[in-house]
This record gives C-alpha cells, structure tokens and sequence, in this order.
C-alpha cells in the first residue's frame, strides 16, 4: 500500500513539471468592476497586462501588486482624470520607440501616480496633452540596454502644468520635456542617464532642488524661453561635448543657486536671441569643473553676479573675437583673483580681468583640446605670460570681485 502512495504522488509530481506554469490573471476585469470613484485593492500578487482605466478610481496595489505587460505595447493606460495610481509595481512594457512602449499612459488631467516601482520597461511614464497631473516618489528604471537604446523616465508631450516631484529615477536614456510649458520638475534624484532633464520648445518651466549625477549631460534648454534652474545639485556630468547646464537658442533663463562641481563644463550658453531677454546666472556655486563657463558664438547678452568660481582649470571661455564687455560681470567669487581689499568691504580694489594666452590655441581649434593640461600646453602658456610675443586677448572683467572665500 505505501509502495503505491508512493508511485501515485511521484506521477502527480512529474505530471505537475510537464504542465505550463499558469497565466497570471488579468486586473482588466477587478478595474471593470470598480465603480467610479471607487478603490481596488488588489489581493497581493501578479497579474497580467495591458490595462485601462478610463474612469476617476483608486488602484492601490499597497506594494505588494505587479502588474505585467508581458513585453507588449504600454501596460496601463489612464484615459480619465482624477485617478489615482498608488503602490503598484508595473514591470515588461513592449520595446518600440515609434509607439512610446511605456510603463503608464497618461490621456487625462488631474491624475496622481505615486510610490510606485516601475523596471525593466522601455518609457516609464508618458504624459500626453495631459495636465495638472502630479508624479510623486515613484522609483523609475528603464530596461537593461546601452544609453541609447532606454526610453525616457518621463516623458511629457503638449503638456501643462504638471508637477514631477520627490522620485528616483535611474538606467533611463532622457527625462524629456516636448512643447510643453509651465512644468516643476522639484526634488527628483536622477543619475546613470544622458539628458537629465532636456526641454525642447517648453518655455516657463522650473527645476529645482534636484540632485544629479553620473548623467552625460545635465539640463539642456532648447527653444524655451523663460526657464528656471534653481537651487540644484549637479555632479559627475563629464561627457566631453555636455555640460550641467546648457541653453542654446533660448532667452529669458534663470539659473540660481546651483552647486555644479566635478563636470567638464559647468555651464553652457550661446547668446539670446534678444540681447533684452538676457540669460541670469546668480549665486551658483561653480567648483572643481574643467570649465566653469563656456559662452559660444558670442554676442553677450548674459548677466553673471554673485557666483562662486573655485578650483576650475578654465574659469571662462569665449568664443576667439567676441565681445567680452556685452557680458555683465558683477560681484564674483574667484580663487584666483591676486588683487587687494585694502579698505576691508569684502569687494576687490581692482577690477577681475581674465585673459587669454596659449589657451587660444585649444579654443580657435577643438583639435587641440586634447593637449588641454598637458605639459607642453601649460609650459607655453607659462612663457606666453612670462614674455607675450601676442598680444592677449580679453576674456572677461568683472569690476567689483570679492575678496574673501564666500559670496555674499
């Protein structure tokens, strides 16, 4: 009798490995049976994407729920407003960049995402013509590929209004801003990523108060105007042709406050389109860089007051023939200012002046910025100061330096 119990449960045993292990079920039918305004707490588990909800709801997966989309298409899609996605997990989106395969699809206005877990997806979340939506401490990750081949952690798209706030975004490719205006982008930790935030024809949008790091290009500001970077922290953006901060072809920036250290340029600018709307850059803290400043196709238009400058091998660059008094240098901090404070006011008695000697060379051709540092660079420029046989060119003066370490 117990040699049969035995052949019968080892059968069951062998029978059990050669059947497929069962589908997850779908949330589709728990989401169609949550009336408007109601709340679906799933019971803890895995279940199968895509899903829809195109009514105002509470999904609240209380970190215990995934949703799968099995390596198709996006795997929730909110065509409502006044939804409320919580404490879910929502992993294998479709891989197509032409469709925005993404984690959530956002069509609505006024929805809530928050303290969700988003991997091993293509896009994370895709706010289209969608406004007043708030994206709150969600830890988003894009899926195992080269910088290019990721998609974006956030992706907004003729979009208004909308707050990014407080997540932890890493492994993605951009955080993109498309025609889309009036946006905060606050307290967000984004770091292993090309463009960490990239606006594109967005004017009046805000960043501020996020820490990034380990990015190949900090925040880049393209045909928007009146853009405002504030109060963050910047570091360990070090690709070659990037910087933390860059604005090209736009007007009307602010950039306030930021600590930008250990980049290969801090900041990045061309001139405004309009002189009258300059670009302000005040009270940063700009440190261990390789370049601090580098204004490129030089008409100025750019005001510089109450910056710190210290430890950067170039403190300012300028394109070879600008014009280095169409800038507006006022009240910097530089570590390498060898003049006097006789009368104790904190401001230096003569003017900051920077000039340009060997450097030219590696300025007027990128070619030779690979013997930027190199011993036979810094011993010419050491003779070119010791006895110029040019004259130097001007780079910069600012009028009232300060004297001591801190920028009041």
């Amino acid at each position: 009798m117990k040699s049969e119990i035995l052949a019968i449960a080892r059968g069951m045993w062998l029978l059990a490995l050669s059947l497929p292990a069962l589908a997850a079920p779908g949330l589709q039918p728990l989401i169609d049976a949550t009336p408007p305004g109601g709340t679906l707490r799933p019971p803890p588990g895995v279940y199968a994407g895509p899903a829809l909800i195109n009514r105002p709801m509470v999904l609240d997966g209380g970190g215990k729920v995934t949703l799968d989309g099995g390596g198709r298409g996006t795997v929730l899609t909110l065509q409502t407003g006044g939804a409320v996605v919580r404490g879910m997990r929502i992993v294998r989106s479709g891989d197509s960049h032409d469709q925005i395969d993404a984690a959530i699809l956002v069509q609505g206005d006024g929805n809530l995402i928050e303290h969700n877990t988003i991997e091993d997806v293509l896009f994370g979340v895709f706010l289209k013509q969608s406004n007043d939506n708030r994206l709150s401490k969600n830890r988003i990750r894009s899926r195992d590929a080269e910088l290019a081949g990721r998609g974006d952690a956030v992706r907004l798209w003729y979009s208004r209004w909308n707050v990014i706030e407080g997540n932890d975004i890493a492994h993605v490719r951009d955080l993109t801003v498309a025609n889309s205006a009036h946006n905060r982008i606050i307290a967000n930790t984004i770091r292993d990523a090309r463009y960490a935030v990239h606006f594109i024809f967005s004017p009046r949008n805000l960043v501020q108060g996020n820490r990034i790091s380990h990015t190949a290009t900090g925040v880049v500001v393209i045909n928007s105007e009146g853009v405002t970077v504030r109060r963050n922290s910047i570091m360990h953006v070090q690709d070659g042709g990037g910087a933390a901060v860059v604005f090209k072809e736009s007007s009307s920036g602010l950039v306030d406050g930021n600590d930008i250290a250990h980049c290969s340029t801090a900041i990045m600018a061309d001139s405004p389109s309009d002189p009258i709307n300059r670009i302000t850059l005040y009270g940063n803290n700009i440190a261990h860089n390789i370049i601090g400043i580098n204004f490129y196709g030089e008409k100025g238009g750019h005001t510089i007051h109450r910056n710190h400058f210290e430890n950067n091998l170039i403190q300012a660059m300028l394109t070879p023939g600008g014009n280095p008094l169409a800038n507006d240098w006022f009240g910097n901090y530089w570590d390498d200012y060898q003049g006097f404070d006789r009368d104790h006011d904190g401001v230096g008695d003569n003017p900051y002046e920077l000039y340009v000697y060997a450097d030219r060379l590696w300025m007027e051709f990128p070619m030779a910025r690979f013997f930027l540092n190199s011993p036979a660079l810094e011993l010419l420029d050491f003779l070119e100061r010791l006895a110029p046989f040019s004259l130097p060119e001007l780079a910069l003066r600012d009028p009232a330096p300060q004297a001591h370490g801190k920028v009041k």
